[in-house]
């Protein structure tokens, strides 16, 4: 199996993942303040693989482990963002299809921050998705609510997360100010994790820290708190972030923001069959528009893989 294909098995379970643990995250924030649900996941999923990335992590520059907290402030403030729309939102299965937008904003991030040119299909999939945000406010009369405004600000900056991720987990030519030509060494997935993940659960502390009342959750915690904190840790945090930095790093080519699209689809699957939520038809209909931009803006993607899946059945 050639590692752009490996790359793309491995992003399939990392939607299952993710997927996870929106329910593990949902049925915490239910039981205890989000920031501080959020500070104990990351700095525990982020210590847990710092243990075993203790001698990669010495050996990083100091460049290295400079795009590595980098990448984890992007995350840490996308991530505030997210459990506040998680916490404050009506619909998880909505949450997740307005967060997905991310994957249509990654090209006008990569076209803006870093000059990248972006096909046709980016620039046509922006009004569907725009569409779909509509109709998922038509019944406040096109106000949006709390949640949804939440969730709208983390996925435009996840998109600038995920550019920055791929960035620092792959080797780059670079010129600098001078116009020397520079080689960026990629930061290895497990430090890379470690170092994001960490820095998510310091930011988010501190945010805690300042904006929400500790003691009723240390005073007197339900019973199944630390089992949803400990699942959202190890599986929906450590586990799901790693394979999907070293998903990440096996190939620049691979499908990756294309498989990522189904998250939002199993995440409404399994809020549907643990929590009970039913959409409204206005609703379905703006998730299947956000859907609907989310292929169009990887379309020429995923017409390569179908093509290449066809060719290979014809020569095998």
């Amino acid at each position: 199996m050639s590692d752009a294909h490996k790359s793309d098995l491995l992003l399939v379970i990392v939607t299952l993942l993710a997927a996870i643990s929106w329910i593990f995250s949902k049925e915490a924030v239910l039981l205890m303040p989000p920031l501080l649900f959020m500070a104990l996941r990351f700095l525990i999923a982020g210590g847990l693989l710092a243990v075993f990335a203790w001698r990669p992590l010495m050996r990083l520059t100091a460049d290295q482990l400079k795009r590595g907290v980098g990448v984890g402030l992007v995350f840490g403030i996308a991530m505030s963002f997210w459990v506040m729309g998680l916490f404050h939102g009506t619909s998880m299965g909505e949450g997740a299809f307005i967060t997905s937008l991310g994957v249509v904003i990654v090209p006008i991030i990569a076209r803006l921050a870093f000059k990248e040119v972006q096909p046709l299909s980016t620039w046509f999939a922006i009004p569907v998705a725009i569409a779909g945000l509509a109709l998922l406010s038509l019944r406040n009369g096109f106000q949006p609510e709390p949640g949804q405004i939440f969730f709208v600000v983390a996925a435009t900056i996840f998109a600038l997360y995920f550019t920055l991720n791929t960035r620092a987990a792959n080797q780059r030519t670079v010129i600098n100010r001078q116009g020397k030509t520079i080689e960026k060494q990629r930061v290895p997935a497990l430090p890379l994790t470690a170092i994001a993940l960490v820095t998510v659960g310091l930011v988010t502390m501190a945010e805690s820290l300042a904006l929400e009342p500790w003691q009723p959750t240390f005073s007197n915690p339900p019973p199944l708190l630390i089992w949803w904190i400990i699942a959202s840790a190890t599986i929906g945090t450590a586990g799901r972030f790693l394979v999907q930095t070293y998903a990440q790093s096996l190939s620049t080519h691979s499908h990756g923001a294309v498989i990522l699209v189904v998250e939002p689809v199993w995440v409404s699957l399994f809020a549907a069959g643990w929590f009970g939520e039913i959409m409204t038809s206005t609703q379905l209909a703006g998730c299947g528009l956000i859907f609907a931009a989310l292929i169009v803006n990887r379309w020429s993607a995923l017409s390569n893989a179908l093509k290449a899946s066809l060719r290979k059945r014809k020569t095998g």
